[in-house]
């Protein structure tokens, strides 16, 4: 097991550069105003999302590297832990739960674009990039819960609210037995909130990481 414990990290730690690279196409030309108060989205650059925008959004938040990264550490950690046990503690094992994350992540994610459509809810995150370092960590937690409506203002995410919970008992239908059943349902629906938190850190900072060392020596 320690062993075990010891690839899963390498192979994590190997892998960054290219899992955790900056999608661009999942944020919108939209920028955080300082002084914005409670509604700290300005709307004058927002474009907002269409319905094939939407749908765009759903193929590139499945896969996109932010995700990937939280698929990857989640799945890590139920690999070295052997949850479910079903799948066994081994990278085999690993990429079940791989697989399954992204499967549960493209439901979750088309649930949450559609049922946003009908009040134009936009799920899309948008970078702090620019301010100083703890408004950036709390737009990192602000936007695990909230998203913008039609003029770029902060609104309660309610798509995201409705289709993590949902989502988290659906797939108890292709999970494995000792996962299917609505205690880990229940468990499951906090966890999503923390990956979608996950996602937004490494969509938030990881830009600025690649320039740090792709600067030019003096």
């Amino acid at each position: 097991m320690a062993l075990l414990k010891f690839q899963i990290a390498a192979l994590i730690l190997a892998s960054a550069p290219m899992v955790l690279a900056q999608d661009n196409a999942t944020e919108p030309p939209a920028r955080i105003e300082a002084a914005a108060g409670p509604s700290a989205i300005v709307t004058a650059q927002y474009t907002p999302l269409t319905l094939s925008g939407r749908y765009r959004w759903v193929a590139l938040n499945t896969l996109s590297a932010p995700r990937w990264a939280g698929y990857s550490i989640s799945s890590a950690w139920s690999t070295m832990t052997n949850a479910p046990e079903e799948y066994g503690p081994h990278w085999d094992g690993f990429a079940k739960r791989v697989g399954m994350r992204v499967a549960v992540g493209a439901t979750g994610s088309m649930m949450e674009a559609s049922l946003g459509a009908l009040w134009d809810e936009d799920p899309r995150y948008v970078r702090a990039a620019g301010q100083p370092f703890k408004k950036r960590v709390l737009n990192v937690a602000k936007m695990t819960f909230l998203a913008r409506n039609r003029n770029g203002e902060l609104m309660p995410a309610y798509a995201r609210y409705i289709s993590i919970p949902t989502n988290s008992y659906l797939s108890n239908a292709w999970r494995a037995d000792s996962e299917a059943d609505g205690r880990h349902a229940a468990i499951r629906i906090p966890m999503s909130f923390l990956t979608r938190a996950i996602g937004n850190a490494f969509t938030e900072f990881w830009p600025d990481a690649t320039k740090l060392w792709h600067r030019d020596p003096d």
